[in-house]
């Protein structure tokens, strides 16, 4: 085994064009000839088996860039690269970061920003990976190992005070390179309803990121979930995509996309293409959001900022909203970050409607959702889930649904709403659409219920909260009906909330919806 000392002092520090990132000195090895006649094995570079392995050893100071780059000079005829890496983890004072380290690979193509070189990311969910061309680790792209520069890509998350000292094993492994199979994806159609209302939860982890649940348990617990669809979103990467084909089914359409985690939050790619990946490796003072934004409309999906107001390091929206086709405003059993997220969006349908942004002028207003985020037991897939009305189970038809705001977020599929608002003449408007109506005109505003008991209802305007209903029965089922005008309300939608405990704050969701916007 060859060691190297790659300390902070060898680098060279450049800017791509998004984050600063830094270069280690190159780490290399024996000719594909050399090594197969066993050259290096009695000086300790050989297993005898015909590899070779590398190991290095840096430590990160704090204020490290966020992506630190290991160059590999790979020769011909490798088989096989497998990569395992260690870092220290020591104590550091209450409210003080510690050390988390985020691992991947490039290829021979380069680390260019959006290029063809992306091989994989595991972020720090594993501490080794290996690709060769008829396998990969999940979460990696398997693929010919070919001769060129391949790049350990590192990154920093966090660096405690005392630095982040690492340790990378690189093995090569030289032989013939097998094949690479033709990926199968799953179909964007299920047998549907119609014109009906779906159920799906859009933002789910399995263990081709940093979830511990396979495909197909994820499928059975979205089928037990009541869901009719469901979008694959791991952490950059899309390597799941050709892992889902045997799970789709005429009972459950499966989507495909990504979600690309930022250092300044994340974004779910909602039903790309299939084998779509958007690099994430940039911060909102890069100004480049917008491009990898319109990359992910082009590819056919959705623009979903995810959970805006999550605490976690990184994970707070600063992007802005004029990129986003839907804002996910409900992630995982509602909390106080839900609320911030829901009270937020809010804000910006006041906002659509001062400005001319809600659909009177051709302009967009933002629709809200709801998904599990679901990563591993006990995390309950379908908690929550958005109910769309699409034309069909298709792709194209969700996605039309979500995008138009035809939708509302409940916290299980026992819990189903419909509302809607009708005037004076017959007119009628349901979730999403607009009433047209004069300013004066009565508007009567109703909201069936199953599946809440012990609820309250509450209609919310670009006004406030101007109508909360009494406590629903324990059969959960219940019609609630208030009446306003469109000079009153310019909008009105809907929450169902659980009793809550003592206090100012109100209880948590049971279910949401987009807006009805009133008026001509």
């Amino acid at each position: 085994m060859c060691e190297d000392d790659h300390g902070i002092g060898r680098r060279a520090l450049f800017v791509t064009g998004a984050a600063a990132a830094l270069t280690l000195g190159s780490v290399t090895f024996a000719s594909g000839a050399d090594a197969a006649d066993g050259d290096g094995i009695g000086n300790g570079d050989g297993d005898g088996d015909g590899s070779e392995t590398r190991t290095v050893r840096g430590t990160l100071p704090t204020g490290s860039p966020d992506f630190v780059y290991l160059p590999v000079e790979v020769p011909s005829g490798v088989r096989e690269i497998k990569v395992a890496y260690t870092y220290e983890k020591p104590s550091v004072p209450a409210g003080t970061a510690g050390n988390a380290l985020d691992i991947g690979i490039f290829d021979q193509r380069g680390t260019e920003l959006g290029g063809k070189g992306f091989r994989g990311w595991s972020g720090g969910a594993r501490t080794e990976f290996f690709i060769r061309a008829d396998d990969a680790t999940p979460g990696y792209i398997p693929g010919p190992v070919r001769e060129g520069t391949w790049y350990i890509a590192l990154g920093p998350y966090t660096v405690a005070p005392q630095g982040l000292p690492y340790e990378i094993t690189i093995t090569l492994t030289h032989g013939e390179p097998g094949e690479t199979p033709d990926p199968v994806y799953p179909p964007a159609r299920a047998k549907g309803r119609g014109r009906a209302w779906y159920r799906g939860d859009c933002h789910l982890h399995s263990w081709y990121s940093d979830g511990r649940r396979t495909p197909a348990e994820i499928a059975a617990l979205a089928r037990a979930a009541g869901l009719d669809f469901i979008n694959t979103s791991e952490h950059n990467t899309h390597a799941a995509h050709a892992h889902w084909a045997d799970q789709a089914g005429d009972d459950l359409l499966i989507m495909l996309g990504e979600e690309v985690t930022t250092r300044n939050g994340h974004v779910v790619a909602l039903g790309t293409d299939p084998g779509t990946f958007v690099d994430w490796r940039y911060r909102a003072r890069d100004n480049r959001f917008g491009k990898y934004a319109r990359e992910i409309r082009r590819s056919g999906g959705l623009v979903v900022p995810a959970h805006p107001h999550a605490t976690c390091i990184g994970c707070n929206w600063k992007f802005g909203f004029g990129e986003a086709d839907v804002v996910e405003v409900w992630n995982g059993p509602y909390g106080p970050d839900d609320e911030v997220s829901l009270a937020d969006w809010d804000s910006m349908l006041v906002a659509s409607v001062r400005e001319g942004r809600d659909g009177r002028n051709g302009r967009d207003w933002i629709p809200a959702m709801g998904n599990s985020d679901a990563h591993r037991d006990p995390d309950p897939v379908g908690t929550p889930q958005t109910v769309v009305l699409a034309d069909d189970l298709t792709r194209e038809a969700i996605q039309e649904g979500l995008r138009a705001g035809r939708s509302y977020v409940a916290e299980s599929k026992a819990v189903s709403v419909s509302f809607s608002a009708s005037g004076p003449k017959g007119e009628h408007a349901g979730i999403g659409g607009r009433l047209r109506v004069d300013r004066d005109d009565p508007v009567t505003v109703r909201l069936e219920v199953t599946g809440a008991p012990r609820c309250r209802a509450r209609f919310v305007t670009d006004q406030g909260v101007l109508h909360t209903s009494a406590v629903l029965p324990v059969s959960g089922t219940g019609t609630v009906e208030w009446r306003t005008t469109a000079q009153y309300a310019a909008y009105v939608r809907a929450e169902l909330r659980h009793e809550a405990a003592a206090g100012p704050l109100p209880g948590a969701l049971a279910a949401f919806t987009n807006p009805v916007f009133l008026g001509r």
